[in-house]
């Protein structure tokens, strides 16, 4: 079989300034075996169901590649920083059978340019992890780079300890970023920036190009999709870790998943990342850190909005001050759904709140409590029994009694909204420990298929419910760098 085969690549980053780029190749690994190849999206992606392993190992580029690293900058826990493709190269856009455009891209694949001192390279672990999460965000409907297939190297990567070497391919409608635009805005040449602007425009929002003003247009457009993307981050207990803004894309889909996990016990102040020791990206501080990334990317933007400064702030400010209604309004429609309101009530979100604040103060585990309530199993959460869940329950059994919806249906719009499982911090460690101790793969693959519908309800995913041990808190989790 040609190993090329299905490839069809094409590289319109190319066409913006030199500056955005470097040209740069993979580094060459000494024997790459693929562990794991995601069918199903290479199917979506018009690839062919086997591919040389040579290819997602670096040691060749398929048909049509002209390899990159891109530029951009990012606020790293609030300072500015100048970054880049310090281990990732840009394969190509992978245009599929249905005309959609895929960036394509290797992490882990060596040094390049931007390395600044770094040796390029990824460990199986991390990258295992990155597949695991990105897979199950998939499954969850949230937006999502998504992995086509780690590959071990056959070397060892120096970090702590010698670990195995790996390279996870990834795919993304783009890898265009907040820092993206930092980066270009730091260049001061305007025409520069406005290529860049023009471009997202073309790739993420086409239908924007003949309004009146296009570039505060398209902000709106990045602002909704953020507002909308960590509302669902937050419907599901999930916490990025690291909501820098070159971690923040135009596109709206999740990327970088370094230390990032789903909550166990409901608690807002929760934080996974090893480095976060100040909790700037706890679970609670996600919304308004969207909020403060979309300032630093309207920042950016000024000089597009209007020729005169104090104008374009006005438009900006305007703009931004949408960011906290669009959130709230996608946070709360979400949250009626996992407890099956098809109607709005004034009340509705006192009686959310009243739950989640009796999960915080029980350490409620999150999931598992809307599951429970989903299967109408109420006595399964650790809230069952005290007072204050009992009136609770009575309150919620009669705001949905108000509405002309059968029981049966309030369940099916809960379970499409509640999912039955999340990849379990406990289960991922097990996966990866099998995997990088043992190179048994068997355990991270059935995890994989148990997430692909978290909201199947079926007795298979039973086992993935249970809660792990208390002596496995807290859990940390690290940027695999």
């Amino acid at each position: 079989m040609d190993a090329h085969k299905g490839w069809n690549l094409q590289q319109s980053y190319t066409e913006l300034p030199d500056a955005f780029y470097t040209k740069t190749t993979p580094s060459e690994v000494e024997n790459p075996e693929l562990v794991l190849y995601n069918e199903g999206l290479a199917e979506k992606l018009g690839l062919p169901t086997k591919l040389d392993p040579d290819i997602f190992g670096g040691n060749a580029v398929p048909e049509g590649s002209e390899p990159i690293a891109q530029a951009y900058a990012g606020h790293q826990f609030g300072h500015l920083t100048m970054l880049g493709d310090g281990r990732a190269v840009l394969l190509g856009e992978q245009i599929t059978p249905e005309d959609e455009r895929f960036d394509i891209q290797l992490k882990g694949s060596g040094r390049t340019p931007f390395s600044r001192g770094g040796d390029g390279r990824a460990t199986l672990g991390p990258m295992l992890r990155e597949y695991i999460i990105s897979e199950a965000m998939h499954g969850l409907g949230i937006p999502t780079n998504r992995s086509l297939a780690v590959a071990t190297t056959g070397e060892y990567v120096q970090r702590e300890d010698l670990l195995p070497g790996a390279v996870l391919t990834r795919a993304a409608s783009s890898h265009l970023r907040i820092g993206t635009f930092q980066y270009a805005a730091g260049l001061q040449d305007h025409e520069q920036l406005k290529a860049l602007a023009d471009y997202a425009i073309e790739r993420h929002a086409p239908d924007l190009l003949h309004s009146e003003n296009p570039y505060l247009s398209f902000f709106e457009k990045v602002i909704d999709r953020q507002a909308s993307l960590i509302a669902q981050w937050q419907l599901v207990g999930f916490i990025h870790g690291v909501m820098n803004t070159d971690n923040m894309t135009i596109s709206g889909e999740t990327i970088d998943y370094g230390p990032c996990a789903f909550m166990d016990t409901y608690n807002p102040k929760t934080v996974f990342s090893s480095i976060d020791r100040q909790g700037r990206y706890a679970y609670m501080n996600q919304p308004p850190i969207g909020a403060w990334n979309l300032a630093r990317f309207a920042e950016t933007l000024l000089p597009l909005f209007h020729g005169n400064q104090e104008a374009a702030v006005e438009m900006a400010q305007e703009a931004h001050a949408k960011y906290e209604e669009s959130y709230h309004a996608y946070w709360l429609k979400g949250m009626r759904a996992k407890l099956g309101m098809v109607t709005a009530e004034e009340q509705d979100q006192p009686l959310i709140e009243d739950l989640l604040e009796m999960m915080e103060k029980n350490e409620a585990d999150y999931t598992n409590t809307f599951r429970a309530l989903t299967l109408g199993s109420p006595n399964e959460t650790s809230l069952y029994g005290k007072p204050a869940f009992t009136n609770w329950y009575k309150q919620w059994q009669a705001r949905l009694e108000r509405q002309e919806t059968s029981d049966n249906e309030v369940q099916v719009l809960m379970k499409k909204s509640n999912p039955s499982i999340i990849p379990r911090n406990h289960r991922v460690e097990e996966a990866l420990e099998a995997a990088v101790e043992e190179g048994d793969f068997s355990v991270v693959k059935q995890l994989l298929s148990v997430l692909e519908d978290p909201y199947a309800y079926t007795e298979e995913q039973e086992a993935y419910t249970e809660l792990p041990d208390s002596g496995d808190q807290p859990y940390r989790t690290f940027c695999g760098t």
